[in-house]
C-alpha cells in the first residue's frame, strides 16, 4: 500500500493501492472520461488496473477557476473510489509534472505494463499522449473516444463557410430517429427556435437547482486548491456542485421534472440574480462523462412523449446537445490548431479588467460576470449576447476572450469553448462557423431581460453622458467593421441604417465610443 500523502488522505483510506508489478494491462483515465460504460467491453470484463494522475503542471497551465479545479479533482477522486468499489484495481498518483511526464515515469519503472488510453477531446492532451505513445510504441494503444454521437473524422471535411449547424442537425435527427416520424420531424418543424425567445414575466417562479454539501473528499480538495492555487480566477467558498454520477443523475431527474417544460420559452431570457433560470446546468457533468449526451436527449424526448414537456422545449434541448454540441466538436477537429490564432477583425486590446473583478456600473455586465466569478457558470445568452458582445464592441482580442472562457467556466474545455468564442460569438474565423458577428445594442438586452431597469445607464439614451454604452458602441462597431457585416451580405442593411444617420448622430456615436474605450481599464496581469 502506498504511503499516505497530505492531499490524498481520503483516497488513501478508501482504496487499497494496487502494485503495478502485478499487472500487464493498465488503463489511463483522463479527468473528462469518467464513465466506464462507454469504454470497451473487455475492460469491464477483465477489470485491468486503472491509472489516474493529478498533475499540478496541467492544473496551472491557465489560471483555471478555483471551483473548476475543485470540481475536476473531486469528481476524479470520487470516480476512482467508485471504480475501486466496483472491483477495479486502482493506482492513483499525484505529481508536480504534466500527466504525460508522470505516465512516462510509470512505464519506465514498470516495464511489463501495456497501456491503453482513450483519445483525448482536447488537442494538447492528445499531443502529449501521442508523444508518450511514440516513445513506448509497442506498449501503448489508443482507442477512439465514444463520449459523443459522432465520429468527427467522418464529418470534418464538411466544415467550410456556408455549411451551417442546421444542415448537420437535420442529418443527425434522421440518423438517431430523435423526434422523428419516419422521414419527417415530429410536429412538422425541424426547429422551434422562434418559440424560444420569451422574456421572463415579472414574478414568474424559477425552481432552485439542488446543491450538494462538500463531503470529506471534496473538503480535502478544497483545501488543496486553497493552498496551491489560491491565485487562480474566481471564488472558492461555497462549492455546491455534484461530484458523482449518482448525484448528477439526480440533477438530471430534477431538470426533467421541474425545469424542462419552461426551458424552451425562456431559453434566451435573462433576469436579475437568476444565472440559471430553466437551463439544465448539466453541461459540466456532460463534459466530463458523469452524464452521457444520449441519456439527456432520450430522457427529454420521453418527457415529451409522456406529455410532461412541450415540443419547443424538448427540441431546443436536443438541438443544443445533438446539434450544436456535436457540431462544434467537429469544427474543432477540422480547424485546429490554426484556428487558435484566428482574429478576423484584428482586435488586439487586452480583456477589460472588469472580467476579473465584476466591478462595473453596467448592470447586465455585472449580472453576467458575478455568477462566473462566484460559481464558474452563467447560461449561454449571458455568455453570447452580453459578455462576448461587449468584448467585440470594445475591440478586445478574441483570443484573450477565448482563454478567459476556458479558465473561467467550470464546464469549459477547449473543444467546446474555442468554436463558441472564436467561431461563433466573435466571428474571429471570418465566417466559417457563423454568418454574422454576434453583436447588438442595448435593445436586445432590454428585450430579453429586466437588467436595464436597475442600471445606472439609460437604455433609451443613445449617446452622451449616461447613455447605455452598448448603444453607441454597437453603431461604432457597425461603421468600423463593415467587412464583417458584408461577408454574407445578410447584415448589410445595418450598414445602410448607419449610413442614413445624420452627421451629428455619427459624430456623437464616435465621440461617445472613443471616450468610453479610452477610459475602459484593461487587464494587465
Amino acid at each position: 500500500k502506498m504511503p499516505s500523502r497530505p492531499n490524498l488522505k481520503e483516497i488513501d483510506h478508501r482504496i487499497n493501492y494496487s502494485d503495478p508489478h502485478a499487472f500487464d494491462k493498465v488503463i489511463f483515465v483522463l479527468h473528462d472520461q469518467l464513465n466506464l460504460s462507454v469504454w470497451p467491453d473487455w475492460i469491464r470484463k477483465e477489470k485491468p488496473l486503472l491509472v489516474f494522475i493529478e498533475a499540478k503542471a496541467n492544473l496551472d497551465a491557465l489560471p483555471y477557476h478555483q471551483k473548476k479545479l475543485t470540481y475536476v479533482l473531486s469528481s476524479m477522486r470520487h470516480f476512482a473510489v467508485d471504480c475501486y468499489k466496483a472491483g477495479y484495481p486502482v493506482y492513483y498518483q499525484t505529481t508536480d509534472l504534466h500527466f504525460d511526464d508522470e505516465l512516462s515515469e510509470i512505464l519506465k519503472e514498470y516495464k511489463s505494463l501495456s497501456l491503453t488510453y482513450m483519445e483525448p477531446s482536447e488537442w494538447d492532451s492528445r499531443k502529449r499522449l501521442r508523444e508518450v505513445k511514440s516513445a513506448f510504441e509497442d506498449r501503448i494503444t489508443e482507442i477512439p473516444n465514444p463520449f459523443f454521437f459522432t465520429d468527427a473524422e467522418q464529418w470534418k471535411e464538411n466544415i467550410e463557410p456556408g455549411y451551417r449547424m442546421e444542415y448537420f442537425y437535420r442529418d443527425m435527427r434522421r440518423q438517431t430517429g430523435y423526434l422523428m416520424n419516419g422521414d419527417e420531424p415530429v410536429g412538422g418543424e425541424w426547429n422551434y427556435d422562434e418559440d424560444n425567445r420569451e422574456s421572463l414575466p415579472k414574478g414568474y417562479s424559477v425552481p432552485e437547482v439542488t446543491t450538494y454539501e462538500p463531503d470529506a473528499i471534496t473538503q480535502e480538495v478544497i483545501k488543496l486548491v486553497a493552498d496551491q492555487h489560491q491565485y487562480h480566477f474566481g471564488e472558492l467558498i461555497d462549492f455546491q456542485y455534484a461530484v458523482t454520477r449518482k448525484q448528477a443523475l439526480k440533477l438530471l431527474d430534477e431538470f426533467i421534472e421541474e425545469r424542462l417544460a419552461d426551458f424552451g420559452a425562456y431559453e434566451d431570457a435573462m433576469a436579475t440574480d437568476e444565472s440559471t433560470l430553466f437551463h439544465s446546468t448539466l453541461s459540466l457533468y456532460l463534459n466530463n462523462g458523469l452524464l452521457l449526451p444520449w441519456e439527456i436527449c432520450e430522457r427529454a424526448i420521453q418527457a415529451y412523449e409522456d406529455g410532461k414537456a412541450p415540443i419547443n422545449s424538448v427540441e431546443g434541448l436536443v438541438r443544443q446537445i445533438l446539434g450544436w454540441r456535436e457540431f462544434v466538436r467537429i469544427y474543432y477537429e477540422a480547424m485546429m490548431p490554426e484556428v487558435r490564432e484566428a482574429n478576423f477583425m484584428d482586435f488586439e486590446k487586452p480583456l477589460p479588467e472588469l472580467f476579473w473583478s465584476g466591478d462595473t456600473h453596467m448592470h447586465c455586465m455585472q449580472q453576467s460576470l458575478k455568477p462566473v466569478i462566484k460559481q464558474g457558470y452563467s447560461h449561454h445568452i449571458q455568455r453570447l449576447m452580453v459578455l462576448s458582445n461587449f468584448s467585440n464592441l470594445t475591440k478586445t482580442d478574441p483570443r484573450e476572450l477565448n482563454k478567459w472562457f476556458w479558465f473561467a467556466y467550470v464546464d469549459a474545455y477547449e473543444w467546446v469553448v474555442l468554436p463558441n468564442v472564436l467561431g461563433m460569438s466573435t466571428f474571429a474565423d471570418g465566417g466559417v462557423l457563423a454568418s454574422k458577428p454576434y453583436v447588438s445594442s442595448g435593445n436586445y438586452i432590454n428585450k430579453m431581460s429586466n437588467y436595464c431597469t436597475s442600471c445606472k445607464y439609460s437604455i433609451t439614451k443613445k449617446t452622451g453622458e449616461g447613455a447605455c454604452p452598448f448603444n453607441y458602441l454597437y453603431w461604432n462597431f457597425v461603421d468600423e467593421q463593415r467587412e464583417a457585416f458584408e461577408v454574407s451580405g445578410r447584415n448589410s442593411f445595418m450598414i445602410n441604417m448607419y449610413d442614413k444617420k445624420s452627421d451629428e448622430d455619427k459624430k456623437a456615436i464616435k465621440e461617445s465610443s472613443n471616450k468610453f474605450l479610452n477610459q475602459l481599464d484593461r487587464y494587465s496581469g
